[in-house]
């Protein structure tokens, strides 16, 4: 898992993170080019990719992924690639 950032500069980045404890690691996209790339229209944004580096999922806005629907989601979509 990893986050990516939009277009801001890696000392303002650095500092939100610290400040709010974000243990994953966060990509800088400078110029927008992954954003493009991933159709991202809002944040959040989350892509799920399959081990063959093509996008499974995507879905704008908050969703609740530990509870009951996000976890059978990512079970059944981790079932499916292991088949």
């Amino acid at each position: 898992m990893v986050a990516i950032n939009i277009r801001e500069g890696r000392e303002k980045v650095a500092a939100w993170v610290r400040d709010n404890g974000v243990t994953v690691r966060v990509l800088l996209d400078r110029d927008g080019a992954v954003t493009a790339a991933y159709r991202v229209t809002g944040t959040p944004t989350v892509v799920l990719v399959g081990r063959d580096g093509r996008m499974v999922a995507r879905a704008v806005g908050s969703r609740d992924w530990r509870g009951d629907k996000g976890r059978a989601l990512l079970k059944a979509l981790l079932a499916a690639a292991a088949g």
